[in-house]
């Protein structure tokens, strides 16, 4: 690989990013004006928009912060998934849920009435397939609304883009916006990337990102269910839903090793496959991706999904004095004095409290709400979704991407998005045997 860099620091990015996201926000017409706060006594309503387990998951984490709180709307395309989100709900929190038939809506803009039911202290949880996110925020931050959005937050660099753009309006409309990159929120995490901001294993020399386990599911269509529908419920195996394996399962493991060397990478080449997975998708099983830092350092993300193959959930990473494991999946986090992690070696370990990340990123988010704490993270969780993104561009499409290059791209997953209603036509659509387009290294197009 050509070790000769033309991507922008990291500072540089930061503010290329800023500058390109204002003006988006204005060509895209989003009107500018301050948001009120909630007082602590006051109660913030929530519209739960994607009734899933990950979406009735978040709302359970708003419905448990501290302060009047209280469930009003709920969106989804699925009737049973809205039902069984709000039973497992009002079953948990009996008196902080108000969500009757006229406040459950259904069908693609589904999302808008959900929000426009809420005020302007008020807070939407934005869980849907990552491939609406961008569109969903948008909307939400037009009308004013304080924002959690669940990862991937985006799919492809021109969503990436339009989820900068509302984040800069979010923070010109003074709204909160909390992103489910919820290691960020762990407190084992937290003390040891302290511990190694500190010194505690010299200068990053390599990272590597592991989330290695079982395959995917695949649901079978239901008889009468369109294509669309089908891969909706399916939203893990089309690219367009989730953006990959890659992206949408190893973002927080590439989030933390980019944490721990506080940087985003300029660059990544990689490979990936689907080498014995025969569900009717579009999965690689495996993704193998070198990314390079502004320094020329180097992380190394490996994703697979295979049965009877070795596991690992978490990221190992090494200093010019030591070495650490860490990461989503990795309880309890430690520091070694060498490179090889034996008792003998190890030098510290996580020793305190262990509360829900979950929980500990909606408690903060609801107390800027609350204070009005300035609180948005839009552009790390953008950064991090890039991240995924251009490993994905550089393992499908067989090339080395530079971040310039994959930020900059008009290549969109699901042209037209915005105007989809519930009886259009997928974005990809199976051959007469079944089987739905895969990437092709040497042959893809992601420019």
């Amino acid at each position: 690989m050509n070790d000769k860099k033309t991507g922008p620091s990291r500072r540089e990015f930061l503010r290329r990013s800023t500058v390109a996201a204002t003006g988006a926000a204005l060509v895209g017409g989003l009107s500018i004006a301050r948001s009120a706060h909630a007082a602590s006594s006051d109660e913030v309503k929530v519209a739960l928009v994607g009734c899933g387990g990950r979406g009735t998951g978040a709302a359970a984490n708003a419905l448990s912060t501290a302060g009047p709180v209280k469930l009003v709307a709920m969106a989804d395309v699925f009737d049973h998934r809205l039902q069984s989100s709000l039973k497992n709900l009002t079953n948990r929190f009996k008196d902080k849920v108000d969500v009757p038939a006229e406040r459950q809506f259904l069908g693609m803009d589904a999302f808008k009435k959900a929000i426009d039911f809420l005020g302007g202290n008020d807070l939407v949880l934005l869980t849907t397939p990552p491939g609406f996110r961008p569109i969903h925020l948008e909307y939400a931050v037009e009308k004013g609304r304080n924002v959690f959005m669940e990862k991937s937050f985006a799919v492809d660099a021109p969503g990436i883009r339009r989820v900068l753009a509302a984040g800069e309006v979010a923070t010109q409309k003074n709204l909160k916006i909390g992103g489910g990159l919820m290691s960020r929120h762990s407190l084992p995490l937290q003390a040891v990337i302290e511990q190694i901001h500190n010194g505690a294993i010299g200068d990053l020399v390599t990272c590597w990102a592991y989330r290695e386990h079982g395959p995917v599911g695949f649901k079978t269509r239901q008889e009468g269910m369109s294509e669309l529908a089908q891969q909706v419920q399916n939203y893990s195996n089309f690219t367009w839903l989730n953006g990959s394996f890659i992206l949408d399962w190893l973002i927080h493991n590439l989030d933390v090793c980019c944490w721990v060397k506080d940087a985003w990478p300029v660059s990544a080449q990689g490979q990936g496959g689907r080498q014995v997975r025969d569900k009717p998708d579009q999965l690689f099983d495996h993704y193998a991706v070198e990314y390079t830092f502004p320094d020329g350092t180097r992380m190394f993300a490996q994703g697979r999904h295979m049965q009877g193959c070795w596991g690992f959930f978490g990221d190992v990473v090494h200093g010019t004095k030591g070495s650490a494991v860490l990461g989503e999946g990795v309880a309890d986090p430690r520091i070694y004095k060498a490179y090889n992690r034996t008792s003998e070696n190890e030098i510290w370990k996580y020793e305190g409290p262990k509360p829900s990340a979950y929980q500990v990123e909606h408690d903060r988010l609801f107390a800027a709400i609350r204070e009005d704490k300035p609180h948005n993270e839009t552009i790390r969780c953008a950064h991090a979704a890039m991240t995924g993104i251009l490993g994905r561009m550089a393992a499908e499409s067989g090339k080395e991407i530079t971040w310039d290059q994959a930020i900059s791209s008009n290549v969109e997953l699901a042209p037209g998005l915005d105007q989809y209603t519930w009886d259009s036509d997928a974005p990809v659509s199976p051959d007469a045997d079944g089987n739905y387009p895969v990437a092709m290294p040497g042959f893809t197009k992601v420019l």
